[in-house]
């Protein structure tokens, strides 16, 4: 900005007084009427400067330095983000996994949800695992393979101090070693074991691996045998055998998923998009990396998981939304008229299919973009609705991680 500013005055000959004017102007939260005031004497001042220059050429140059105010920003400001995005990046390449460990127990913060953060590092080739009673800090580690685990405080509906609690037992006393082990030493945290179970947590107390196959259903009815209920609050720690689970079905991809986003508000396991993929190439939707093969000006359509949603005051009411699917991220362009037509469908559906004009322009660097002009909900397709149950809803909207939207924060 204060480039912009150096220019300008040279190209007027603003006297002192009328730059500071014009610096202080632009430097407002709402400065259109305090730049406009100064319009007379920059196009006075340019035109006695430059003989060539007429009063059009002027007000045009003006206009320009105008519009910037709109977005523009301290050099100051310019050089502290620049730094930021530098070390950013240089951590992200060769501390990637530790950095993903900082984001998340920082949380809530920045522009992108823990889903999207996790997504982002897997497809950079992070392991990211579930949360384990056994493996599991309060906060994320990394391990010596370099992948990183969850921290149990990550899980939904279990109080600090209880996970303490746990964290001090298997400290003091070993690893549980079954779930039976698990509920005599629960303790106080016994409440909160169904919480744990639906993250995943215990899973790998459930026995050997076609056990856990079978995991979270089967360490649910063991554990509403083992640890207490709301009117049962009296009964003793005994270190009995709990009797197997019966048969029952395994959680499919779809309901696990699910799970996880109820349990923790993210996925380590398969992306929606990935398993609505086979239905979303009937309908002839790309995925965002073919898009960048996709001719300019071609007609596509995508489907994607919200992630943003913004509609500032100086876009004349065009509305921008980033979706993600399995492979990346998709830049959505919706021009008011569009925009009002779907309005309910772009403010509160967490998955949505749109179709439109793709724009690769070279001006902006090749950034590719999707002209919208018809976006709807996308639903699970016939073989999720197929398996869905009566234990866990199959909609996503009761899950869905929360969106990015500017002036309001983050909210679904």
């Amino acid at each position: 900005q204060d480039q912009v500013i150096e220019v300008a005055m040279a190209f007027a000959g603003f006297s002192a007084a009328d730059a500071a004017g014009l610096r202080r102007a632009m430097s407002r939260k709402r400065s259109a009427e305090a730049i406009e005031s100064h319009r007379r004497s920059f196009v006075e001042g340019a035109m006695a400067r430059w003989p060539d220059v007429d009063e059009t050429d002027a007000a045009e140059v003006f206009e320009m330095v105008a519009g910037f105010a709109g977005f523009g920003f301290p050099k100051a400001h310019a050089a502290a983000f620049g730094l930021l995005a530098y070390q950013s990046t240089w951590l992200r390449v060769h501390y990637g996994p530790e950095l993903l460990a900082a984001l998340l127990d920082e949380q809530p913060m920045g522009f992108y949800p823990p889903d999207s953060l996790v997504h982002e590092a897997q497809r950079r080739g992070t392991t990211v695992l579930a949360p384990d009673l056994n493996e599991s800090a309060l906060g994320c580690l990394i391990d010596e393979q370099g992948a990183l685990r969850l921290g149990l405080r990550h899980v939904r509906g279990v109080r600090k101090e209880q996970l303490e609690e746990l964290l001090e037992e298997r400290s003091d006393n070993g690893p549980f070693a079954s779930l039976s082990d698990l509920t005599a030493r629960a303790g106080g945290a016994r409440s909160s074991l169904e919480a744990l179970a639906w993250a995943g947590a215990c899973d790998r107390l459930a026995g050997d691996e076609t056990a856990q196959r079978l995991a979270r259903r089967a360490v649910l009815w063991q554990l509403g045998i083992g640890a207490p209920t709301a009117s049962s609050k009296a009964q003793l720690s005994l270190a009995f055998d709990l009797p197997p689970a019966p048969i029952l079905d395994p959680l499919t991809a779809w309901q696990t998923m699910l799970a996880d986003y109820a349990a923790t508000g993210l996925t380590t396991g398969s992306h929606p998009l990935e398993l609505m993929r086979p239905d979303l190439e009937q309908r002839g939707a790309l995925p965002s990396a073919a898009l960048e093969l996709a001719p300019h000006r071609s007609r596509v359509c995508v489907g994607g998981l919200v992630v943003a949603r913004q509609r500032p005051g100086t876009a004349s009411g065009v509305c921008f939304v980033l979706l993600e699917d399995e492979q990346g991220t998709i830049n959505l362009v919706l021009r008011p008229e569009v925009y009002e037509r779907f309005r309910l469908t772009v403010r509160t559906e967490p998955l949505v299919f749109a179709e439109g004009i793709l724009e690769r322009h070279a001006s902006a660097g090749g950034t590719v973009n999707l002209l919208v002009d018809r976006i709807e909900p996308l639903e699970p397709g016939n073989a999720q609705l197929a398996e869905i149950g009566e234990v866990i809803s199959g909609d996503f909207r009761a899950v869905a991680p929360a969106v990015m939207s500017f002036a309001q924060g983050r909210r679904r």
